[in-house]
């Protein structure tokens, strides 16, 4: 047809070897950069740093019965996921050598030597700084120690102890609740009874939560001579017993805001109905001791937290 030309096909023996060789060095950079990308997003423990996340996000909401302030709540959201993120790259430094005993965790960035210890050290003292800092200028003053006192305790408390007691998982159950009050406190400016009603969930909701992973991966954890539970008592009585007592008192827990007129019945019918499927399943493996039924412990416990920030937020908003 008139005006219309053909395609051109490129000879590939007619293409100079010096374009080839640009196109595949080009090729080859973006790849390593989307790598580099990847680890150092596995650095910052995304799963953790999200559950750090949405349990501020419950306390905030929690705390905002007479509306939220948007600004105010990014603003301590950013706060909190900086500094937890922070927090999470400075783990990775000071476990990488553990972490390359353990099958589960020997191809994580700073052991594989994908990533170096340095810039993990680096940037997350900076993000942890930065999100500290954040939370300081423009949220208030009780969020921000609240946050550093959740890094400090997580890196300077419960990280060395992992391998010295047993104890170290309860005693690390503290910062990892800390955010969940650090959200209610970001909202109201004080530590009230709503702030230390979430605390306590969020305290003992990390004890069925890493004891069934710990179960899980006790020959993992021992190789390492990791002080858990299941390491120290490998018959794991304690450790099924113990998961399920922690998962009732989750329920008994979760009721608490309930009682203190902070949600209605929509909260309470759908946190007893979660809650009775997590206690099941602490059951079964406090009976079984077998690894699938650890997995579904932690499966539950995982979905647990979001389900309790949704009935948080449909019973203040749509309720």
């Amino acid at each position: 047809m008139g005006g219309v030309s053909e395609p051109v096909v490129r000879d590939p023996s007619t293409v100079p070897p010096t374009y080839l060789n640009r196109r595949r060095h080009f090729a080859s950079s973006e790849r390593a950069a989307r790598a580099w990308v990847v680890d150092v997003w596995d650095l910052i423990k995304p799963e953790i740093t999200f559950l750090v996340a949405i349990s501020s996000l419950a306390g905030f909401f929690l705390a905002s019965a007479g509306g939220v302030d948007v600004g105010l709540l990014l603003n301590a959201l950013l706060g909190v996921t900086l500094s937890a993120a922070g927090g999470g790259m400075l783990n990775h430094y000071l476990e990488r050598d553990l972490d390359a005993l353990m099958r589960r965790t020997s191809t994580r960035p700073i052991p594989d030597g994908r990533v170096s210890g340095v810039f993990a050290l680096s940037a997350g003292t900076v993000l942890s700084l930065l999100g500290i800092a954040l939370l300081a200028a423009n949220v208030n003053l009780l969020t921000a120690v609240l946050a550093a006192i959740t890094v400090v305790g997580y890196l300077c408390v419960y990280t060395p102890l992992k391998t010295r007691t047993k104890y170290n998982t309860i005693i690390g159950c503290i910062p990892g609740a800390l955010p969940a009050l650090g959200g209610w406190t970001a909202a109201s400016g004080s530590i009230d009874a709503g702030g230390l009603a979430l605390f306590a969930i969020l305290f003992v909701w990390q004890m069925p939560h890493f004891l069934s992973l710990a179960w899980m991966y006790r020959r993992d954890y021992a190789r390492a001579e990791f002080a858990m539970l299941p390491v120290v008592e490998p018959d794991g009585k304690s450790t099924g017993l113990q998961t399920l007592l922690f998962t009732i008192l989750v329920v008994v827990f979760s009721i608490v805001p309930y009682g203190l007129s902070l949600t209605g019945l929509p909260y309470l019918i759908g946190i007893l109905a979660a809650g009775a499927l997590f206690v099941a399943a602490s059951y079964h493996f406090y009976r079984t001791l077998a690894n699938a039924a650890a997995r579904k412990v932690l499966l539950a416990s995982v979905v647990y937290v979001p389900i309790l920030v949704a009935l948080i937020l449909v019973d203040q908003f749509v309720a």
